[in-house]
């Protein structure tokens, strides 16, 4: 079935998107493309993927013996695309207005993805934590450029993406890049352990509790001044009618602490 690999490799379609095609799990597809021979598939699996590749049977000598054209990339596509609940389904759940068509499939294999995860019962828990981690990660990506980084490194160990590549801060990149690298050989090679570690990690635990409690005393004073904003004016709560002027309250009354 190397030839099959090959061949899908080579048309550019991700095990993602022929899962789909299929109506199979990705882990099931890489079951399929482990078996020798492409007649020891599920026979609807089989016809389906037959017909993808416009060929009457799978064998070695008829997938190698596939010429790669401009037009026949365009069929298999076009083909793969008919059989796949691309950006029409999606639309039920986002609005994709403004999208185009790659950031659409972008959306629908993320979701699938995840969706994959969720469903894996041996790993249920692990990957909703996972998952968890992965939306606090989204959630704050305008705010810490470091997750970029990080994303674009794991691509790169991944073979997803060239190591050379640089889309975001060159510089700021390839100077994490060098000290995830470092941190992670450390890490791998067993040169690192609880004990040594222990006391970095409670400065880490420190830090992140000063910010935590900063961030609670901001938002008690934005309250506080908020609550006294609302009685100088003579309003009970914020609606539409008077924000305008309760925001301005609230910043006469911070100046006036400056």
């Amino acid at each position: 079935m190397n030839s099959l690999s090959e061949l899908l490799q080579e048309l550019g379609i991700s095990k993602v998107r022929l899962a789909k095609y299929l109506n199979v799990s990705r882990q099931m597809v890489y079951n399929y493309l482990e078996l020798e021979d492409l007649n020891k598939w599920p026979k609807e699996k089989k016809i389906l993927l037959l017909k993808l590749l416009d060929i009457e049977d799978g064998d070695e000598g008829t997938i190698k013996g596939i010429k790669i054209t401009t037009d026949y990339l365009m069929s298999v596509e076009n083909r793969l695309n008919q059989g796949v609940k691309n950006s029409s389904d999606m639309d039920s759940f986002f609005d994709m207005k403004g999208l185009n068509k790659t950031e659409q499939t972008l959306i629908a294999d993320i979701t699938y993805l995840i969706k994959e995860k969720l469903l894996e019962e041996n790993k249920k828990e692990e990957n909703y934590n996972a998952m968890n981690y992965l939306y606090h990660m989204l959630q704050s990506i305008d705010n810490v450029p470091e997750i970029k980084y990080i994303l674009g490194y794991m691509s790169k160990t991944t073979g997803f993406i060239s190591p050379d590549e640089f889309v975001f801060d060159e510089e700021r990149q390839f100077i994490f890049e060098g000290i995830l690298y470092s941190a992670l050989t450390l890490y791998n090679n067993g040169g690192a352990s609880r004990s040594k570690l222990a006391e970095s990690h409670k400065r880490f635990v420190q830090e992140i509790e000063q910010k935590n409690e900063e961030k609670l005393s901001r938002t008690q004073q934005l309250n506080t001044i908020k609550i006294q904003a609302l009685r100088e004016l003579g309003y009970n709560q914020i609606n539409e009618q008077n924000a305008a002027e309760v925001f301005e309250k609230i910043a006469e009354i911070q100046s006036r602490k400056v």
